[in-house]
């Protein structure tokens, strides 16, 4: 297995016991700090809910036509993403993160990984880092995941990227000890106890719009996000129009119908 190293620290069975306070079980819990995300938001539903994608309607009609996807299973494309609240590493510090705090404010990219302390995990985890002032001008936050402890978490950003650690990062790294968020998101390798690599693309109002899953071996690409993030803004900003394969910022766009959709074809 691509990232079948240990944890290079032990979890703690009762780090996913979540409070509105910060745990002080530890002394490398006693400095604590919280999102800077509103309270009143609602919380994220984690049953099955029937999306709807529309496109545009025919020319000269008022209404448009609705394509209905039933999705009885979660996570799907167009379902409410499954909420969770756990505790993460953030400018190496514990805090408390809660996905449903971020409905109606940000996108979120949410990407899981294996284990700390290995090997592709470490090029996936900096290659977001260093991009993420690019997803904060999108209003995007990202989250990575794994089914280590905060103390792993901790002990690898203070280990330098020289010597295969992360070092400081600008987004946090979620623990996953109960492994029940990568449960949640269909990620779990049950006999292995850790997750693949999925990663989730979350709208404003806490649908997932996007998801990939790589085995372990297969590192992402955050050109691809960061292109599939915009497509899905430019669609939601523009809900007439689709993005055809490839789409860039820039580039022509089509009108999803019959007739239509030939000014695209025939300027290609």
């Amino acid at each position: 297995m691509a990232c079948s190293a240990p944890s290079m620290l032990a979890s703690n069975p009762k780090a996913m016991a979540f409070s509105s306070k910060p745990s002080m079980a530890s002394p490398l819990c006693s400095f604590s700090q919280t999102l800077a995300v509103p309270k009143s938001f609602s919380g994220l539903s984690c049953g099955s809910k029937t999306r709807s994608l529309r496109f545009a309607a025919a020319p000269g009609s008022s209404s448009r036509r609705s394509f209905v996807v039933n999705s009885s299973e979660l996570p799907l494309v167009g379902n409410t993403a499954p909420d969770f609240e756990a505790e993460a590493v953030f400018d190496q510090e514990f805090i408390k993160v809660k996905l449903s705090e971020y409905i109606g404010k940000k996108y979120v990219i949410l990407f899981f990984y294996p284990l700390d302390f290995t090997f592709v995990c470490p090029t996936e985890i900096t290659a977001f880092s260093d991009r993420y002032a690019e997803f904060e001008k999108l209003n995007t936050e990202v989250l990575g995941v794994s089914i280590d402890s905060v103390f792993s978490h901790l002990a690898w950003v203070q280990t330098d990227r020289k010597s295969g650690g992360l070092g400081d990062l600008n987004y946090p790294l979620i623990s996953d000890v109960t492994k029940s968020i990568s449960k949640s998101y269909g990620v779990l390798i049950p006999d292995q106890g850790v997750a693949l690599r999925g990663l989730f693309i979350i709208d404003k109002e806490g649908v997932i719009q996007h998801s990939t899953i790589n085995n372990l071996a297969i590192g992402r690409s955050v050109d691809e996000t960061m292109r599939t993030l915009q497509a899905l803004q430019y669609v939601q900003e523009n809900p007439d129009e689709v993005c055809p394969a490839g789409w860039k910022p820039g580039e022509k766009s089509m009108k999803p119908d019959p007739k239509l959709s030939k000014e695209y074809f025939s300027a290609i």
